[in-house]
């Protein structure tokens, strides 16, 4: 599934695309929306947002169309009449006389007034969204130490969107193999220099991603790796997805245990 980085990324493709523009057509392929084809013609995109892994498309009729990727939903921009090439499933699609932003594959979209957006059920559960500029390692740490957050599992809440919103699989095996915890720690096990540096990595490593277009590598080494043959997706995690390979910091061999992959040596588990 998409996580915050990516579904941002998507979000500045689609504002770069329609963000200002007229709609010259707005057609809903779900059943369950057919009513609202038509009603979106003729009206201005304000603006596109993302919350966490959803994302929004502001009209100037006062309505907003609510979608999230789930797993396999994916946005794509075309030139006007020119769909792509997708063996996909066309979801929804905004046409302006510059561009077409075409979503395919999803099935969770919604049409909310604007103003009632803070009542729909998924985005009022949300933390605050992970590449929020405001966000800081402070909000992140007293979130950690939480009554709600402090004696669950790591490797349980980093992925609940009422934590922060927009972290995924990835980043959770990520930001923890960074922390040298494991996932079955908790908050209340770690020293306070343990949870500032968690926090600060909550923060990091997703603007890493976003601004590297998905690398939590070292940025350094994902290159010298890059360079000596490695293909993109070999060499831009340090744990995830890479089970029976060795450790880039300690060479211990990595493993796949339940809640995410990791390295025996630098987060030993935890009695």
């Amino acid at each position: 599934m998409p996580e915050g980085p990516e579904i941002r990324r998507a979000r500045d493709e689609l504002a770069a695309a329609i963000e200002g523009q007229i709609a010259d057509r707005v057609t809903f392929h779900l059943p369950a929306l057919a009513s609202w084809n038509g009603r979106f013609d003729g009206e201005r995109i304000l603006s596109v947002s993302s919350r966490g892994k959803a994302m929004l498309t502001h009209f100037s009729n006062g309505y907003s169309i609510y979608s999230h990727n789930q797993l396999y939903g994916r946005w794509l921009v075309s030139e006007p009449d020119e769909p792509p090439d997708a063996r996909r499933q066309l979801r929804l699609a905004i046409h302006t006389s510059n561009s077409s932003a075409l979503l395919y594959s999803a099935s969770d979209i919604g049409v909310w007034l604007t103003g009632e957006l803070h009542q729909h059920p998924f985005l009022k559960k949300l933390g605050p969204d992970v590449l929020d500029e405001t966000l800081d390692g402070d909000a992140v740490c007293a979130r950690l130490r939480s009554a709600r957050f402090y004696r669950r599992q790591l490797g349980a809440f980093l992925t609940d969107q009422s934590f922060v919103a927009g972290l995924g699989n990835y980043l959770r095996c990520e930001i923890l193999f960074a922390s040298g915890l494991h996932p079955r720690q908790r908050p209340c096990d770690l020293s306070g220099s343990q949870l500032a540096g968690l926090a600060w990595r909550i923060v990091a490593l997703p603007r890493q991603s976003y601004e590297t277009g998905g690398i939590t590598n070292e940025p350094d080494r994902a290159k010298r790796l890059m360079d000596s043959g490695s293909s993109f997706e070999q060499a831009r995690f340090q744990v995830f997805r890479r089970a029976g390979e060795s450790c880039y910091r300690c060479g211990d061999v990595l493993v796949q245990e339940k809640q995410c992959g990791l390295c025996p040596g630098c987060q030993p588990a935890v009695r």
